[in-house]
């Protein structure tokens, strides 16, 4: 019986694998990007402006601070100090998953031959790619979420994973918005009697990376859908602060009034990102501004003592 001959990635197609993904597997991502290309901070050398060009329309490379440059091989023979052979299986593990697939919106409930099939760590480009697009640090995100892969109607996809209390997944990327049975709440205990309330998983850790060391002062509570106000209410009586940040729109702001009726402790923080629909948008925002961390921090956390206004200011001594 003749055995099955594999595959195998030749160096012309391994060629045509994009440099920006192969960076970010080896975590680089760019300072600036257009639809050209991108420029990185040198793989090879510590500074502070970005000297390494990617051509997106050639996927070829050049330092310009070292003065040479080359294709997607050469660069991570480089950077890992690997030879061909083993820099063509880094890029093989890669081959069949080089980008998103466009699917449809799952409805849960409705969604009949949808299966998880596994959850892993983070490590996947475009999940990376789009975690850093959203402004999310990829450590932040690691923490709570994960990538995980699935079946739709016959067809496999991946997504950004976030698990709830019942055992479904809440699950995005760059071209979906879908959620796997049974749908229900995220609740975080770190033993703490503060509560963070947010929307969505980009909510939470939008707050989670602009303010530092939240859980050792907080529980978090991701409703995931505003259908589950009722389990929320039940959630938030075992809390002596409750922090709603919720989205600032027509269902977030009468979600937010029926939790402060429930509870006087509950504290709707959602005018720190008046102007916007969300805690993810606001941070979007100020990350393209370029608006430091601590500016961040404060406007986020204003109970915590500081000497500095969200602006940056310090403020004058009374």
């Amino acid at each position: 019986m003749k055995k099955e001959r594999k595959s195998k990635l030749t160096c012309e197609r391994a060629r045509a694998f994009p440099i920006e993904k192969a960076l970010a597997k080896l975590g680089h991502f760019p300072t600036k990007t257009s639809d050209k290309e991108a420029w990185f901070l040198s793989p090879f050398r510590s500074e502070t402006q970005a000297s390494f060009k990617v051509s997106k329309k050639l996927n070829r490379w050049y330092d310009h601070g070292a003065g040479k440059g080359g294709n997607v091989i050469d660069l991570i023979c480089l950077i890992t100090q690997s030879t061909v052979s083993e820099t063509l299986k880094f890029i093989a593990e890669d081959q069949d998953s080089f980008s998103f697939q466009q699917q449809p919106i799952i409805e849960t409930g409705k969604n009949k031959g949808f299966q998880i099939l596994y959850a892993r760590p983070l490590r996947h480009y475009g999940l990376l790619k789009y975690v850093a697009e959203r402004s999310i640090s990829i450590a932040t995100a690691a923490m709570y979420c994960y990538e995980v892969h699935y079946l739709h109607k016959g067809r496999r996809y991946f997504a950004i994973g976030l698990k709830n209390d019942s055992g479904g997944w809440e699950l995005r990327n760059e071209y979906c918005k879908n959620s796997s049975s049974p749908k229900d709440i995220t609740h975080i205990k770190n033993g703490n009697g503060k509560l963070i309330v947010t929307e969505g998983m980009f909510d939470l850790l939008s707050i989670l990376d602009s303010t530092k060391n939240l859980e050792s002062e907080y529980d978090f509570l991701v409703l995931n859908s505003t259908a589950f106000l009722k389990k929320a209410m039940d959630i938030i009586d075992g809390y002596h602060r409750i922090d709603l940040y919720l989205d600032n729109d027509l269902t977030g702001k009468a979600t937010t009034q029926k939790l402060i009726s429930r509870s006087n402790n509950c504290l709707d923080r959602s005018g720190l990102y008046e102007g916007y629909k969300d805690m993810n948008e606001w941070l979007i925002y100020n990350a393209k501004k370029g608006f430091g961390q601590g500016a961040r921090d404060v406007s986020l956390l204003p109970q915590k003592q500081t000497r500095f206004t969200p602006g940056g200011r310090k403020e004058k001594k009374k």
